[in-house]
């Protein structure tokens, strides 16, 4: 995979990082944070640059949709905008301007932004459902641990769901793990820049904190961190998520949500464990991604059955050398 984005992608991510400048950041986030709700504003936006048909625009659409829902969440939008323009259009074939949610059946738990989504997409073994939805469909839950808007599937609405077919739950999970690693690495990247702004502001024995080699240590493991998540993610969503690269992503991803959380918040200080600072709107996130789709150790277990399972990777062990 090409490590440096051609020239469409560049313009694809100053585009989005300009329309972002005007309709997301951190003090937009923190609002969102105190008044829980849907950034109707930015979604409408989004739509009308285009950016919901981005996967379908070209040979690396995967790859292109994944580079803006980096950037989306990066911000700390609340938007349903990832799981719109990069997994509903690789699983029902087709690009749709409804915003979408994901849901594992039977849909009994909390959905991450559930309450505002006219669509869903529902992982029901080996079949994808979907299902139009209504706001009386919903009811809201407690958001304070979520950091997104949750809401529940009322008892009943999803008997009018419709399956997408035979194997089409494989496509979902894929893409959905593709999804959450697109979600966690943006969010890490937030919370990675917010911290270093804050170290560099703030001052300690005469100097700012964020100068000192043990910090140094410790942001440098954090970007090598973000990084990693990053690419992982970008990769397999290049690669059409392939199955063992989709949970690779999602399981490093994933798996690194604790140390992100814990770190970016003792680096703040007292400051950061407060909700007038705005780290948590990316922080507690990550915690709720962790858990979906079975959580980080279904992941890893799925990477490495995919991974040391395969028929390809098996041959190649036993093959002896020349």
């Amino acid at each position: 995979m090409q490590f440096s984005p051609n020239e469409q992608q560049r313009q694809i991510i100053e585009s989005l990082q300009t329309l972002l400048s005007r309709h997301a950041g951190r003090e937009r986030a923190l609002q969102f944070a105190r008044t829980p709700g849907y950034d109707h504003e930015l979604d409408a936006a989004l739509g009308q640059a285009g950016f919901l048909d981005i996967s379908q625009a070209s040979e690396t659409g995967g790859l292109d949709a994944a580079l803006a829902g980096f950037e989306t969440a990066r911000t700390a939008a609340v938007t349903c905008f990832t799981a719109s323009a990069l997994v509903s259009p690789n699983v029902t074939g087709h690009v749709s301007d409804l915003r979408v949610a994901l849901a594992e059946a039977p849909v009994t738990q909390p959905i991450r932004l559930g309450g505002y989504c006219e669509m869903l997409l529902v992982l029901n073994d080996d079949e994808a459902l979907t299902l139009d939805t209504t706001p009386d469909d919903w009811t809201t839950v407690d958001t304070n641990r979520a950091g997104f808007p949750l809401a529940r599937l009322r008892p009943g609405a999803i008997t009018r769901a419709r399956s997408l077919g035979p194997g089409s739950g494989a496509r979902l999970r894929d893409w959905w793990r593709v999804e959450i690693a697109v979600q966690a690495a943006g969010l890490m990247k937030g919370a990675l820049d917010l911290t270093v702004d804050f170290l560099r502001d703030r001052r300690q024995f005469g100097r700012p904190i964020g100068s000192f080699q043990a910090v140094q240590h410790r942001l440098g493991r954090l970007a090598v961190m973000v990084e990693g998540a990053r690419w992982l993610a970008f990769e397999a969503a290049y690669r059409d998520a392939r199955p063992d690269l989709a949970a690779t992503a999602a399981a490093f991803a994933a798996g690194g949500a604790d140390t992100m959380f814990r770190e970016c918040h003792q680096l703040h200080g007292a400051i950061g464990f407060t909700r007038d600072f705005p780290l948590h709107v990316w922080s507690i996130r990550l915690l709720q991604l962790q858990q979906e789709l079975g959580g980080v150790s279904r992941h890893r277990r799925d990477a490495a059955q995919l991974t040391f399972l395969n028929p390809e990777v098996l041959a190649a062990a036993v093959t002896p050398a020349v």
